[in-house]
């Protein structure tokens, strides 16, 4: 009887507790309302803040003519909105692609394959055997008949100086920077941060400072000059324009990357230290990042994903790309046997992390099952490797060389169709470094690859031994052929077949005295 007691005395204060509920649940957007009309009053002029300040009052006397406590709804109010500011701004701010350029030496500066062993030969540094060893090298490269050197090693006899490497570099970033301000229609003073990679060149003053300098850009930029850190640089320099876009407001960022030539061509006889003058040729990009929301509407792409691999703790690694002096003091780029092996390594590690961030459940679950079998139940069965084709629409790969381009074909299972940007680059550009992957972004928009929406993967790799990735959207249709794209001048020319193996002809190039160069038959056997 005392229980049946207790139960009907306890019903009517549970009905008012469901009731008052009830209530408070079917207000939660009055409540809502008021504490945003508490927050956007603190930002409005008077007559406009006086006017939600009333309507946030009689939403306070229809909560007390419900019994409500006034002073509890005004708390919750503020805590709603204290919760609503806190959650906006801890979100990460995106971060956008303005518009990006791309360097194109003049016309004077090109230099076929066999203008390129001509100029070789005749200055006089190299044995015959390592001037046969370069023309192979050429003629398996992949690269074509118009890349670019700087005039200092199309000159006779060759000029390798600190002021010929400055004519270079700054031919290079004053020619991206200018277009790609001119382009974007942005001030230099509008530019916040600045950030500049060049792995072989860093004088004093610093580039970053050359570039405040020329451009008159404000006391307070935030600058970082990146050395180094090889062909993988230019996304190292995007992943930490990305993380000084979240702590800076409002403003642009503006990456350069470049490689300086004049100083770093080899002029000795070492076979590994030899490869890097048949690859590397002149380049650059800039590129212009902003997080103002109001860009997005005008801005073509947006990053998702930066993902960082170094795996420089091992010895195999850390020692494969090495900057060093042979035995006659000719300093140059050595470059190891185990270059491949390390690279695929390092792209392993670095795909291991990146995909669960970018692939479809489906390719995630296979790829668990195969680590499942051979960790836990020792089955011996061949790990699986996801299909990135379901994840991205566009490959920019770092054009290395030929050799690195073929690896990543396979173990990515890509078509010839996403290998083409890649393989483009390499032949009307050469290995520009850092600056590369841009080329081939270049590329997928100037034949009018890229779509709304559209997913794109760059990856780079660089000594140390690094593997960096990075992940943009697509925010809007890139037509081809726009003004300014390195590109637009060869739609009428790319793509082009290059066989894996193409002759050099030496007799296609005199000098201009009328001397020619022909590599020593005996030592081409």
């Amino acid at each position: 009887m005392v229980g049946g007691r207790d139960e009907v005395l306890r019903a009517p204060a549970v009905a008012v507790s469901q009731s008052r509920g009830r209530v408070i649940g079917g207000l939660l957007p009055l409540l809502l309302a008021a504490a945003a009309a508490a927050v956007v009053a603190l930002r409005l002029p008077v007559p406009a803040a006086n006017k939600l300040m009333l309507l946030q009052g009689l939403v306070l006397d229809r909560l007390a003519a419900l019994g409500l406590s006034a002073p509890a709804v005004a708390v919750a109010c503020w805590a709603s909105a204290v919760a609503a500011w806190a959650y906006g701004v801890s979100r990460p701010r995106p971060v956008y692609l303005v518009d990006l350029s791309g360097y194109v030496a003049g016309g004077e500066h090109e230099a076929s394959r066999a203008k390129t062993v001509a100029h070789f030969g005749r200055c006089g540094r190299f044995s015959d055997e390592s001037m046969a060893f370069q023309k192979r090298m050429l003629e398996r490269s992949g690269l074509g008949e118009r890349t670019h050197f700087p005039a200092s090693l199309i000159r006779v006899p060759v000029d390798m100086c600190l002021a010929t490497a400055r004519e270079e570099s700054h031919a290079v970033i004053f020619g991206v920077v200018d277009d790609l301000l001119r382009r974007a229609a942005v001030a230099p003073a509008d530019v916040g941060v600045l950030i500049f990679n060049s792995s072989l060149l860093s004088p004093t003053p610093s580039f970053t400072s050359l570039i405040v300098q020329r451009y008159g850009m404000r006391h307070d930029v935030v600058s970082h000059n990146l050395s180094g850190m090889g062909c993988s640089a230019g996304i190292i320099a995007i992943d930490l324009a990305k993380r000084l876009l979240q702590v800076h407001p409002d403003t642009y960022a503006l990456v350069v990357s470049t490689e300086n030539i004049t100083l770093n061509a080899y002029m000795g006889n070492n076979r590994p230290m030899l490869v890097t003058n048949t690859l590397f040729r002149v380049g650059g990009a800039g590129i212009l990042l902003s997080n103002r929301r109001a860009d997005r509407l005008t801005a073509k792409y947006q990053l998702i994903h930066t993902v960082r691999t170094h795996r420089g703790a091992h010895d195999q690694s850390f020692g494969c790309v090495t900057q060093e002096e042979d035995d006659a003091g000719c300093v140059g780029v050595s470059l190891s046997k185990e270059l491949m092996v390390v690279a695929g390594e390092a792209l392993r590690t670095n795909i291991t992390t990146l995909g669960p961030l970018v692939l479809p459940m489906s390719e995630q679950l296979r790829f668990l099952a195969t680590v499942v079998l051979n960790r836990v139940f020792r089955a011996n069965v061949r790990a699986y490797l996801p299909d990135f084709k379901l994840a991205f629409d566009h490959f920019c790969i770092h054009a290395g060389g030929r050799g690195v381009l073929d690896e990543l074909e396979r173990s990515l299972k890509l078509s010839a169709w996403h290998m083409e940007p890649s393989r483009m680059t390499l032949c009307r550009f050469g290995n520009t470094s850092s600056s590369s992957l841009w080329y081939e972004l270049a590329y997928c928009e100037a034949k009018g690859r890229i779509r709304r929406g559209d997913r794109v993967w760059q990856i780079a790799f660089g000594s140390g031994f690094k593997c960096n990735s990075a992940v943009w959207k697509a925010l809007r249709t890139v037509d081809g052929g726009e003004d300014g794209n390195p590109w637009t001048p060869e739609l009428g020319v790319m793509p082009i077949h290059v066989p894996k193996v193409l002759p050099i002809d030496e007799t296609t190039y005199v000098f201009p005295d009328g001397a020619t160069y022909k590599v020593s038959a005996s030592s081409l056997g």
